[in-house]
């Protein structure tokens, strides 16, 4: 096995290599050389796109449609996209390989998961009129450049809001690239223009000139950090500068006329130039490197290096990594070489291995960890092995080592050789897999349809697989032609077991693709009524939607279904729809009682639920400005119930209450200043008897029919809260009262007026003589009290009396205890 260093190549002071990942990568007849290649990140899928400008050959039908073609990056088709939206302007991949195709009247089209499915959007800021120029993509968004020179950048593709930048010069653009927001200073992207010799860098407030004078420059390229600018001229040199053009960090001069096709950076270390066949690796210090192939090639620039893609072969340009130097490079007497030579005295079983290491024991974990990362960077799995053997045999040496850092390595490079194969064709670097994250790469693998080596990865891994068998789901009931119920019961019997898988993403896919019947039995096996419910609106099962809605017992999704049946069927047909069910019945009722009486009006009309309408609209009567309105809002309620025989007595309450109102109007109208509006019967009686007016009050009573011992109450308590004592004597000459004569004694008493409250002491002959003195005590009248007393000749009374009496009082008492006691000699 040839040594790792076999390909490297010394640039200034570093190292690059050039891998082979794979070879017949595309068919003789795809000419690349009239085609736009466009490779998304992280060795992800490769979008090949016929020139629009070049003349070609007709090759038949196929060629006669445009298409997109995807392809892995080993040349295996992924889906071919027919085109005929129009001439295209920007082809380009965001970080999560969505593919982003603008065409010229600003039209953008988002195809996520490799598949034909698209959300599209219109770019709008004069784009349809102007048309879109070109366009320059970065992780999560991208930027226009419009035919009048007009910037329109999308920052999210999942929710895109296109924005115009600063309004850069007229002039004619003849390169242009972007700074990506994660770079720039202002955290917004930036635009760089090459127009004339300078170069304007346009951001979302300004467009400013760098003031350059050797331009014009015919390609523009930023490194992956945005630190570095590489700026080709006219006259063949390569200028890199740091991104703020105050520092010319150095020069090369291709000595070559021809303009070359295109410029990329290879990580952050080194710019490459592509001609037709010949690529050029710049280093920093402006010495280069030369490649020559046979055949047209394109360069597909990566976080840490630069893809080489010709019709025969796929190869990664990159810095050799620290770690691999340290290992493998010539003269290396590093510790980390040494581990490796140990390893392999070890494998020959030569002594040699322990003098080895023992030789470099102090510093042995260093050793290892360099040498376990280094095998994380190698392709060959020759290399791997032997680099993880040199490590494992340097902890197994060590007395202390946490080899959790190891494990994980072997586990990655794993994965990292399944998805390098050719079948797959992802030929990741350990890099490119630490920052794409292993739950990103098993859903590309899940979007090429890569299911199983997904589910292996998932388990080996310890990652959830619920979305892989989702998307096998999915995929299945858009492609399968066999009929509905066999899809459901394959489906059903393979993920029956399976927890966390979303039945709701299946059905919905069996909705999209037509198949409403499999839909709604797919979600039959969806736990969550919350997942359930708005795909069945979607579908328009209003009637399962409801009650798998009530099923669940949560009212807020009761209510959003509710809500969504309201607004889209009749009052009668969503009337129909509730009836039958109690639960959301008496929610709309409750509901409708605070925010629409007039839905609860037509429910209960609906229902022919008469007491409970009559009562909303007695309601609404009490809360009507003016008494013309409530009468007309009682009539209503009157009516309502005026053709049932069993609500005659609330008929007549209602009628009564109409009657009651015309009467306080007419009150209200004849006694200027008093307010009777909204007062029961008792209560108008007694502020017209307080107020002097008996003669209305008793005609009031008399239409309303009052009864006698209520109106005799009524009078009393005006006239005493009148203070009308003399009106009140008049009544205490009354032969009979309906209600007794005590109490007007207390309510005399009560009001202060003990004098008049005595009157009516002696009225009282249905109590007792007891009681009767103990008004006459409360009064304050000792001497009625004793002769009470005295009548009664209760000598009992009359001595408690004389305990409780004072001066005159007293001596009266003590007279008729006296006179008591002669009468009994």
């Amino acid at each position: 096995m040839p040594k790792p260093t076999a390909d490297w190549e010394r640039l200034d002071q570093g190292y690059y290599r050039k891998v082979q990942l794979y070879t017949s990568v595309f068919d003789q007849d795809l000419d690349l050389e009239n085609h736009h290649v466009v490779g998304a990140p992280y060795s992800g899928a490769v979008a090949i796109y016929r020139k629009e400008e070049n003349l070609h050959l007709y090759r038949g039908i196929q060629s006669a449609k445009p298409t997109i073609d995807l392809y892995s990056c080993a040349g295996k088709l992924l889906r071919r996209i027919n085109w005929d939206k129009g001439s295209i302007k920007g082809l380009g991949w965001s970080e999560d390989e969505k593919l982003l195709v603008v065409t010229e009247d600003g039209t953008v089209r988002v195809y996520y998961g490799l598949q034909g499915d698209f959300i599209p959007f219109s770019l709008g800021h004069g784009a349809e009129e102007h048309g879109v120029k070109s366009c320059r993509f970065y992780s999560s968004g991208f930027v226009a450049l419009l035919g009048n020179n007009h910037l329109v950048t999308v920052s999210r593709y999942d929710e895109p809001r296109p924005k115009i930048l600063a309004t850069p010069p007229s002039e004619p653009v003849i390169s242009w690239n972007i700074i990506s927001p994660a770079y720039s200073l202002s955290r917004s992207v930036e635009v760089l223009l090459a127009i004339g010799e300078t170069i304007h860098v346009v951001d979302a407030t300004e467009s400013e000139d760098r003031m350059l004078q050797n331009g014009p420059f015919k390609h523009l390229g930023v490194s992956p950090n945005g630190k570095y600018i590489a700026m080709y001229t006219d006259d063949g040199k390569v200028w890199v500068v740091t991104s703020d053009f105050q520092n010319k960090l150095s020069e090369y001069d291709s000595n070559t006329a021809m303009s070359p096709k295109d410029l990329q950076w290879c990580g952050n270390d080194a710019v490459v130039l592509s001609w037709e066949d010949e690529v050029h690796l710049v280093g920093p210090n402006g010495s280069a490197i030369k490649y020559f192939y046979d055949d047209f090639v394109h360069l597909i620039s990566d976080v840490d290096g630069v893809r080489l893609l010709t019709s025969d072969v796929c190869e990664f340009l990159q810095k050799v990594p620290n770690a691999s130097q340290e290992v493998f490079r010539l003269t290396s007497d590093t510790v980390p070489s040494k581990l490796l030579d140990a390893a392999e005295h070890l494998e020959k079983k030569s002594p040699k291995a322990d003098d080895i290491i023992q030789q470099i024991r102090s510093n042995l974990d260093e050793a290892v960890d360099i040498c376990m990362r280094a095998a994380g960077h190698e392709y060959s799995i020759h290399w791997q092995k032997a680099l993880l053997r040199a490590a494992s045999f340097g902890k197994s040496v060590l007395d202390l080592y946490n080899s959790d850092d190891y494990v994980d390595m072997c586990e990655t490079l794993r994965v990292l050789n399944g998805v390098r194969f050719y079948a797959i064709g992802i030929p990741l670097s350990y890099e490119q897999y630490r920052r794409l994250t292993p739950e990103k790469l098993v859903e590309r693998l899940t979007n090429r349809h890569e299911y199983l080596l997904a589910l292996k990865i998932s388990q080996y891994l310890r990652l959830p697989t619920d979305s892989i068998y989702v998307h096998w789901a999915s995929q299945k009931v858009r492609a399968s032609s066999e009929d509905e119920e066999s899809i459901c019961r394959i489906i059903v019997k393979r993920l029956e077991d399976k927890n966390g898988v979303s039945f709701e993403k299946i059905a919905r896919a069996a909705y999209d693709e037509g198949r409403a019947r499999l839909a709604t039995e797919l979600l039959n096996y969806e736990p969550r009524a919350g997942k359930q419910v708005p795909l069945l609106l979607s579908m328009k099962e209003d009637t399962i939607a409801l009650d798998k809605a009530i099923e669940s017992g949560d009212t807020d999704l009761i209510f959003y279904v509710l809500l969504h049946l309201k607004k889209k069927l009749p009052l009668a047909s969503f009337f129909r729809i509730i009836n039958p069910r109690p639960v959301a019945s008496a929610l709309v009722e409750s509901s409708a009682l605070h925010n629409d009486t007039e839905l609860l009006k037509d429910l209960y009309y609906q229902d022919d639920r008469r007491i409970e309408g009559a009562n909303l609209l007695v309601s609404e009567a009490l809360a009507q400005p003016t008494v013309v309105a409530q009468i007309d809002k009682l009539k209503l309620s009157s009516k309502l119930l005026s053709d049932s025989k069993n609500q005659q007595f609330q008929v007549k309450a209602i009628n009564e209450t109409q009657q009651l109102l015309r009467t306080q109007d007419a009150l209200e109208k004849e006694l200027d200043g008093s307010s009777f509006i909204g007062k029961s019967v008792n209560e108008t009686v007694l502020s017209l008897v307080k107020n002097g007016h008996s003669k209305r009050a008793a005609k009031v009573m008399s239409d309303f029919k009052v009864p006698e011992k209520t109106q005799w109450w009524l009078r009393l308590r005006g006239l005493v809260q009148a203070r009308y004592w003399t009106e009140l004597e008049e009544m205490s000459k009354t032969k009979k009262s309906p209600i007794g004569w005590e109490p007007f004694f207390n309510a005399l008493l009560a009001a202060g007026n003990t004098r008049l409250a005595g009157t009516f002491i002696p009225k009282c002959t249905s109590l007792s003589v007891g009681e009767r003195i103990d008004m006459w005590v409360k009064c304050g009248m000792i001497k009625q009290a004793g002769e009470e007393a005295l009548k009664a000749k209760d000598m009992a009374a009359l001595e408690s009396l004389r305990a409780k009496a004072t001066g005159t009082g007293a001596t009266e008492i003590e007279r008729l205890i006296n006179q008591l006691k002669q009468g009994r000699r």
